[in-house]
């Protein structure tokens, strides 16, 4: 079978379809109308070999517990290993139905109720609010942005609030999102030998290491081998290959001990079970997806490239960040000199758009506004000229 939906000009209706993005605007206090770049999937359909997958699971009429053989494994291996030089084993994975779901039972596995769990924000935010809802403390070691637009990390920083916050989970993003950082292997040594010293465990999640376009992704546990035995590494295909509805997610965990008391949390939350129609879809991604990604890939680069342009060219008071990883784009309203409050008024109300408001990634994100720009460019086009006519009228 050919590749068949390399057509990423096209746009799909996704309405009537329960799609969060599209559906339920007005459940969440938006207009009915209103142009959605928030939430982190595509508007793109995903390669054809997934869909014939499906067909074929679903054409078979039985849909009872189900589990994934060798050919699962090997699949996900063969992407790991060729994608990001990382040498998988099957004694590692953990299948959940998703990487929030894992960072959930990663805090319930590794800390207990008051413990600090360090976070980098402006950073996605259901990490704090899982740290928050599971009892224990949230520590922050804020991204510092230098003057040329780029988000740093504090090393000094970052150890003094693991020695003196009793911090005994690290969460790390990378690619970052919302700021679109890939870190170095520098950066990923310094912050990797604390943790090592204070005996913190690192739950990296790395959802979005297929979308780099500066640098290069470094799976954590694969910096050093001593990271091996702190390290949680928590990947997917959902946000590659645009299927996070169907919730299936791999988790490596080289370290016996670490993976056995993960593994007890999911049992005592009585998820033992994964989506049969997500594992076929995972394993025809991996096996079969390659000449869909790199298209795609391309195609949200040309993105990028392109909203970088029409910003600086038509609304000089924005400024986007370079993304260095990720199809989330972080631009900065700040020089419009109105509060966070006034920026979401505007590109709600005025401009017609749903993006994510930055306060909603911590304090460090007001005057932020994150544009999920995964989407056919005439869409994005629409919404810029939205934006722009909204940024002239003000």
């Amino acid at each position: 079978m050919a590749e068949n939906n390399l057509d990423f000009d096209k746009i799909t209706d996704r309405k009537n379809t329960n799609s969060i993005k599209y559906d339920f605007a007005e459940k969440r206090g938006m207009s009915a109308d209103i142009l959605p770049f928030w939430v982190a999937d595509m508007d793109f359909k995903v390669s054809s070999y997934i869909q014939e997958a499906i067909i074929k699971q679903a054409e078979h009429g039985i849909y009872g517990y189900s589990e994934s053989g060798s050919d699962y494994f090997n699949a996900v291996k063969r992407w790991m290993k060729a994608h990001h030089g990382f040498e998988v084993e099957e004694s590692w994975l953990v299948k959940t139905p998703g990487v929030v779901f894992a960072a959930a039972m990663a805090i319930k596995a590794f800390t207990k109720e008051g413990d600090g769990v360090l976070i980098q924000q402006p950073v996605y935010y259901p990490f704090g609010n899982l740290i928050r809802k599971n009892g224990r403390k949230i520590v922050d070691n804020t991204l510092i942005l230098d003057d040329e637009g780029r988000y740093n990390i504090d090393i000094e920083d970052f150890e003094r609030l693991i020695k003196n916050e009793n911090v005994k989970l690290f969460i790390l993003c990378n690619p970052h999102n919302p700021t679109g950082r890939v870190f170095t292997a520098d950066e990923l040594v310094q912050m990797g030998d604390i943790c090592l010293k204070y005996g913190v465990t690192v739950f990296s999640d790395e959802i979005h290491s297929d979308f780099v376009y500066k640098g290069k992704h470094r799976v954590f546990a694969d910096v050093k081998e001593e990271y091996k035995n702190i390290s949680v590494i928590a990947t997917a295909p959902s946000k590659t290959f645009n299927i996070a509805g169907l919730q299936v997610s791999n988790i490596f965990i080289p370290n016996e001990d670490l993976k056995k008391r993960f593994e007890h949390e999911i049992e005592a939350g009585g998820s033992e079970h994964i989506n049969a129609v997500g594992l076929a879809a995972c394993k025809a991604a991996y096996t079969y997806g390659e000449e869909w990604y790199r298209a795609m890939l391309a195609y949200v680069k040309n993105n990028i490239a392109y909203i970088n342009e029409y910003v600086e060219k038509n609304i000089p008071k924005l400024k986007v960040l370079d993304t260095e990883g990720t199809y989330l784009v972080w631009i900065d309203f700040r020089g419009l000199k109105i509060s966070h409050k006034e920026i979401d008024d505007l590109v709600i109300n005025k401009a017609g758009l749903w993006l994510d408001s930055g306060n909603i990634f911590g304090k460090p994100g007001e005057g932020f506004q994150r544009i999920n720009v995964a989407c056919p460019k005439s869409l994005l086009t629409k919404g810029l000229e939205q934006l722009k006519n909204a940024v002239n009228n003000l």
